[in-house]
């Protein structure tokens, strides 16, 4: 897993309450299970004036003009800015497969549904929660300013302006440690694989039954 430590980029916005996962990756695309290829189909509806689908060339379908993400200015952001209940609905991990797969390496919002949330952490991606008030004036400063700018150190665990301007968050110190070493569930258990081997070798000694082919 990628490790996050710091992330200094460009926002785009997603203004709206309640994106729930179907909006950020429709269920068309949910046949695929490879975790990568998703970043296209980000957003499909929104992003796209015709239907989709994993057999058609993308590079054939229309976009939205009038959807951020299609929009000059925001073209190669890292830091997603959205309304509170971000990614609610099913438990799709292809949800933050696609964001990042498209290049985001966090979203800020003043809440998230939780399975998106947790689903967050377990594939290096950042999401940060921030007072609504805050997020508020963040779109307001976004909306102002081509090429609107954040930083985002998570060890220090600040969200700052480019005025220098920083913004604290909280983060279970756990998801913190794992983010900061790139560390997900496999490479977690794989950091006892000393053990695990000497308890393989141990009980195919005391019990050699269990082990016969």
């Amino acid at each position: 897993m990628q490790a996050f430590t710091q992330v200094s980029g460009t926002v785009a916005p997603l203004d709206r309450a309640n994106v729930d996962t179907d909006a950020i990756i429709p269920k068309q695309y949910l046949k695929s299970i490879k975790r990568t290829g998703f970043g296209v189909y980000l957003f499909d509806d929104a992003r796209y004036l015709d239907r989709g689908d994993l057999d058609i060339d993308v590079a054939t379908r229309r976009l939205n003009p009038d959807f951020a993400l299609n929009q000059a200015r925001y073209v190669g952001a890292s830091i997603l800015l959205a309304r509170e209940n971000f990614g609610c609905g099913s438990s799709r991990e292809h949800a933050v497969w696609a964001l990042a797969d498209f290049g985001f390496r966090a979203v800020i919002a003043p809440s998230y549904a939780d399975i998106f949330y947790n689903n967050s952490f377990k594939n290096g991606f950042l999401p940060i929660v921030l007072p609504a008030d805050v997020v508020q004036g963040l779109f307001e400063a976004l909306a102002a300013q081509d090429g609107y700018t954040l930083s985002i150190d998570l060890p220090a665990q600040t969200v700052t302006t480019p005025d220098g301007q920083p913004f604290n968050f909280e983060i279970d110190p756990f998801r913190k440690d794992c983010l900061v070493r790139g560390l997900d569930e496999i490479g977690l258990t794989l950091q006892h694989a000393d053990a695990i081997r000497d308890y393989e070798a141990r009980r195919a000694a005391e019990a050699p039954w269990l082990f016969a082919s």
